[in-house]
């Protein structure tokens, strides 16, 4: 299963993905984590130790990675390199690994602006191209709020592109945003969980802003959650009544016609 998770910031996305990759380790299976947000801080919400965490170099920031497999230096624009690069072996050499959870850590390209073609943007659209086509794990890609790593074919590859939104206009726009823009690229199907619901009125609105079917679930508002951040702990660890919310929201997810190989 191959899952893309993206919303407005600070809607809970990046505590949803570390959650929903926690639970699939724990049912026994292989799972990559992806963080393909620039502000990464999906390694603190999987419960990494610090100093693992610290540890960690974005595979954009690995200029001696890009520049010998897409042979060009970082940075370059207009010049020749391999459209290509190998990327097989990339998750096995660079993924951090942590209650059963491997962590593959991108980054982003700061330059030439969002639709550059430099040897930075091409290693990583191909590396998520192999994640979601080729790679046999669970991979769980916690977003931005957009798709700007996935291509046409590579987001055709996705089993779920979940977007997290919380009861309020702004949330729910951004979730027409990237509902507009992946269906530019071939997405069939966007679903949507609900975070920091409050009441019954809280869902209803959000539903009201839906078609039928798109609505995987909802977590409701949860302070032990809000203070696992401030403890430096995952979640996950933290709170079983929004484990059970998110595992109601993973059954229904196995049963849409989607299988785990």
């Amino acid at each position: 299963m191959k899952i893309a998770v993206t919303g407005k910031g600070g809607v809970g996305k990046t505590t949803f993905s570390s959650m929903l990759s926690r639970m699939f380790a724990d049912d026994g299976y292989r799972v990559v984590a992806v963080d393909a947000d620039p502000d990464a801080n999906l390694g603190l919400a999987l419960g990494f130790p610090k100093e693992l965490y610290e540890s960690i170099t974005p595979i954009s920031e690995m200029r001696k990675l890009i520049s010998d497999r897409t042979s060009a230096e970082t940075g370059t624009f207009n010049k020749m390199f391999k459209l290509n690069p190998k990327v097989d072996d990339i998750p096995d050499l660079y993924c951090k690994e942590h209650n059963g959870v491997r962590l593959l850590t991108l980054g982003t390209v700061d330059s030439g602006g969002s639709g550059c073609v430099c040897p930075e943007h091409v290693l990583l659209k191909r590396l998520c191209s192999h994640l979601i086509l080729q790679n046999k794990d669970v991979v769980v890609m916690d977003m931005e709020a957009g798709i700007e790593h996935l291509g046409r074919g590579t987001a055709q590859g996705v089993d779920a592109f979940i977007v997290v939104v919380e009861p309020g206009e702004r949330s729910l726009q951004t979730y027409r945003k990237v509902k507009n823009l992946s269906r530019d690229i071939g997405v069939k199907q966007i679903f949507v969980v609900g975070n920091k619901i409050r009441n019954r009125e809280d869902e209803e609105f959000i539903l009201s802003n839906l078609e039928d079917g798109e609505a995987l679930g909802f977590i409701y508002y949860n302070q032990d959650v809000i203070n696992s951040d401030r403890s430096s702990q995952s979640p996950y660890d933290t709170s079983q009544e929004t484990k059970e919310q998110i595992e109601s929201i993973k059954n229904k997810l196995m049963g849409l016609n989607v299988s785990c190989n």
